[in-house]
């Protein structure tokens, strides 16, 4: 199916029942023209970042003890003008640290994130947390359709979407991740690869829905394997993934939506992938479990 007709299709038609989350009705199949009324408040998504974004994902790593530590040093080493400028720090830690991190990081202005979350809010999925349980600890932004659960673990723009959908009824600020392969950047597909993506995860959604979205390119080959995208590589997809914005959500959205880059990123590299004129953060993976190395990216942040 081709990008046209993908987003003819999820512009139609959410799920095969009427959907409502912050506050929307959305329309399923047979009422592909309905206005989108408002049932409820706008979700507040709380204070606005105006400054860099630096997410640090965990992944399946870390232990109390790492936990304890590495969150007590960040607190105590993040520079007063990084907040100051109005950025934000977000900590993803695996599920079971949670509570522990919310423990460490109360009265604190680091920001909890999860790594990942069920598109449902209770049931028989064993195994899953839901977002109303993320709450419960006070998780604020979640991680959706992390390249490592696209391409390790098979989960499809169509299961990520029901899970944008979750992240957005409960009133948690996604980061939606999306990036290529070496072999689509080789064959020169990457742009029609991070198009099918932000079309299956945002086409039909109200603008209104949106206002707490980042979006994280996040390169394939460059997610732990050392080699990084150059920041004209990087610089370029940026334009391209806000121009998309600009033209499917609106140009004013797309203007304001916080991009992130993801892909090895270190304090060697922060400066110049953040100086970057369409880069507004960046989503770290290995470096966010050293204290001192995810320290240096906040300063080159600030």
């Amino acid at each position: 199916m081709s990008c046209v007709a993908e987003t003819q299709r999820l512009a139609g038609a959410s799920r095969a029942v009427n959907l409502r989350f912050a506050g929307f009705d959305f329309p399923g199949p047979g009422r592909e023209n309905a206005e989108l009324t408002a049932v409820a408040p706008h979700v507040d998504f709380g204070r606005a970042v105006v400054g860099k974004i630096v997410a640090g994902n965990w992944k399946m790593n870390g232990s109390a003890a790492l936990t304890d530590d590495l969150l007590s040093r960040l607190r105590a080493g993040i520079p007063a003008r990084f907040f100051q400028s109005g950025g934000a720090c977000i900590v993803c830690p695996p599920f079971p640290y949670l509570p522990q991190a919310q423990r460490l990081l109360a009265g604190s202005s680091i920001a909890l994130g999860a790594q990942d979350l069920h598109p449902g809010a209770a049931g028989a999925f064993t195994g899953e947390v839901s977002a109303p349980m993320l709450q419960d600890f006070g998780v604020s932004w979640c991680l959706v359709g992390h390249s490592e659960r696209r391409h390790i673990l098979g989960e499809a723009d169509s299961f990520i979407r029901r899970k944008m959908e979750a992240v957005l009824e409960f009133g948690l600020r996604p980061i939606l991740c999306v990036g290529e392969t070496l072999s689509q950047r080789e064959s020169g597909r990457q742009t029609q690869i991070i198009d099918q993506q932000l079309i299956a995860a945002l086409v039909g959604l109200p603008e209104s829905a949106l206002g707490g979205l980042a979006v994280a390119y996040e390169p394939v080959w460059a997610i732990g394997t050392g080699h990084t995208a150059t920041p004209g590589q990087v610089g370029e997809m940026h334009a391209h993934v806000r121009g998309w914005l600009r033209g499917h959500i609106s140009q004013g959205f797309g203007q304001k939506v916080p991009l992130l880059y993801g892909g090895s990123v270190t304090p060697a590299n922060a400066h110049d992938l953040l100086g970057q004129s369409d880069v507004d953060g960046v989503l770290v993976g290995g470096a966010s479990l050293k204290a001192d190395q995810f320290l240096g990216i906040l300063s080159h942040a600030s």
